[in-house]
């Protein structure tokens, strides 16, 4: 019976037991902690159904203003570095910043981490412009079924994604793609994403769970059930025992992330890491981990990891005490 079958007839604890024994196989059992850098809060196309950006797009009359401060975006990615966490990618709407700026920042982060990062900047064709600062490039496919896609995304077209992610490869980049689950998709419609990610033999896979935002089409939509999400992340994970999967989940679904773990997860997202990090929140993901029987990388709950005696680039301490003050206003927090 194939994989698809056994989640039609439920049998989602048989997938789990199969894809633990497959990431533990082919993978360490290290779990990363990954944080997406925004570099701004406006999005020129801004139409795709369930994104925050697409309720701001109307708001914002000057997209420059929408833009994060740089010293902000540096101070998170130094942050980033003291916990032990990586970086998702960097993230921005289309049309606020320049292929030669998104360059710049890059470079910055790769020095101050040590790591190249990835970039999910949108459809682009100046991948060339980029070089060893950046170490692949993820597609926002969101959904796999074309037909679905063009409903759910309008504006990015999906034989523009695979053209992009067929140009990084050529260029010597990985290529990642990700799925939100929980849009309306249909189970038949894991047959395609299964085949995109054979066409495009992508190296890695970010999952989603739906967070329904306000003033979007999907903000009465429920989020999807946590073993359905898991079986969809197992099915992958079995079929694909090599590719690296990240998943995310929202603070009001943190018991998804053990069975997201047995599902083959290698890192975990998603997360309003300032808000969390070292409070009850940050400590329940550190326990999820715990519980699923694998080991994490970094921290969540390590107060003494934020202080740096000897910050190498002292023009950004105002911006990261400012992070590691919300750390510290939010030690008692009952609800984000």
């Amino acid at each position: 019976m194939d994989v698809i079958e056994k989640i039609r007839n439920k049998e989602v604890l048989e997938l789990l037991a199969e894809s633990d024994k497959i990431t533990r196989k082919y993978h360490s059992t290290d779990v990363t902690l990954e944080r997406a850098i925004f570099l701004s809060w406006y999005c020129e196309k801004g139409d795709c159904k369930f994104c925050y950006m697409s309720s701001q797009k109307d708001r914002i009359d000057e997209p420059n203003k929408a833009r994060r401060h740089v010293k902000g975006i540096y101070a998170e990615a130094e942050l980033t570095k003291r916990m032990g966490w990586n970086i998702e990618f960097l993230s921005g709407g289309y049309g606020v910043y320049s292929t030669e700026e998104i360059q710049e920042i890059s470079e910055t982060i790769y020095d101050i981490t040590d790591n190249p990062v990835w970039l999910n900047i949108g459809i682009t064709d100046e991948l060339d412009k980029y070089g060893e600062e950046i170490i692949g490039i993820t597609g926002a496919v969101e959904t796999a079924n074309p037909e679905f896609h063009d409903e759910v995304c309008p504006s990015k077209s999906m034989d523009d994604i695979k053209s992009m992610l067929v140009n990084a490869e050529e260029l010597g980049f990985k290529k990642a793609i990700t799925i939100i689950i929980g849009l309306g998709e249909e189970l038949d419609h894991l047959n395609d994403l299964f085949d995109l990610i054979e066409e495009l033999d992508i190296d890695r896979i970010i999952f989603y769970s739906l967070n329904p935002h306000p003033d979007t089409e999907y903000n009465l939509t429920p989020q999807p059930a946590s073993l359905y999400y898991a079986s969809i992340v197992a099915a992958v994970r079995i079929r694909f025992p090599h590719i690296e999967i990240i998943t995310g989940t929202w603070t009001d679904n943190l018991a998804n992330i053990g069975v997201l773990l047995k599902a083959g997860s290698n890192g975990l997202t998603k997360f309003p890491l300032f808000k969390m990090y070292g409070n009850r929140y940050g400590r329940r993901v550190e326990e999820e981990v715990r519980w699923a029987d694998r080991k994490l990388k970094g921290s969540f709950s390590d107060l003494s990891l934020l202080e740096c005696e000897n910050n190498l680039r002292p023009e950004l301490d105002p911006f990261i005490q400012r992070y590691i003050d919300m750390c510290y206003d939010n030690i008692n927090i009952k609800k984000i």
